[in-house]
Parts: C-alpha cells; sequence; structure tokens
C-alpha cells in the first residue's frame, strides 16, 4: 500500500479534450481527481467518455452543463456547492457565463486513462 499526496499546481497540468484547463489532485487505485477550469465566456467542446463516469463539484463561478444518455437530457445551473454525476456514455457540454473562472473538482472512476477516453459529441452550445 502507498499513500498519495499532491498539491494543485498554479499552471494547468493539461487541456482536456473539452477544452477545460486541467489541474491534477491525487489518485487511487481505483478513481482519479482533479481540477477543471473554464475561463470566463468560455463554452467547452461537447464530448462523452468511453469508460469511466465522473461526479464534480463545483468550487467557484457560474455556468451551466447540458447532459444527454439515451432519452434524458437536461441543462443544470452550475454554482457552488453543485454536485452532478455523468454517467459513462453520456454526451456532456460545459459553459462559463460568469465574469470569473468556473472551477469544478471532479473524481473520475476507474482512473482517467487517456486522452483518447473522450470522444467529440454534436453539442448543445
Amino acid at each position: 500500500m502507498s499513500f498519495e499526496t499532491r498539491a494543485r499546481s498554479e499552471a494547468p497540468d493539461a487541456i482536456a479534450p473539452d477544452g477545460s484547463e486541467v489541474r491534477l489532485l491525487a489518485s487511487a487505485a481505483r478513481g482519479s481527481m482533479a481540477q477543471f477550469t473554464l475561463r470566463p465566456g468560455v463554452v467547452s467542446a461537447a464530448v462523452a467518455h468511453r469508460s469511466v463516469e465522473e461526479v464534480w463539484l463545483v468550487m467557484k463561478g457560474r455556468g451551466r452543463m447540458w447532459r444527454k444518455l439515451g432519452e434524458a437530457e437536461e441543462t443544470v445551473d452550475l454554482v457552488p456547492g453543485v454536485s452532478i454525476a455523468i454517467p459513462v456514455g453520456a454526451s456532456f457540454q460545459f459553459r462559463n457565463d460568469g465574469d470569473e473562472a468556473l472551477e469544478a473538482v471532479g473524481v473520475t472512476m476507474p482512473p482517467w486513462p487517456g486522452m483518447d477516453e473522450a470522444y467529440e459529441v454534436e453539442g448543445i452550445w
């Protein structure tokens, strides 16, 4: 067994397939965590995941998230304290409607396997 401790970096560690900034956080055998940042006025690319599900907690900013899976579809407001789940295969897209960065902490289960995990889909915006 090993422990992982990781401080959030000031600069992004990567740019996600949806275009958001990614700052990697701790990970474990069954999940990984990251902070996602979308700058003011930016709309992410619409994507879906092949094998992972995610749960997010909005920490800062204001925006909206669109999700669609089969016949189920909804758009929800993203404000601090709101948490959402993104099931495997769900199409999703988010946008920053505020004047400050939109920041969310997300947990991916299983851990994020790499950039080929996400694929572009038709979005709402």
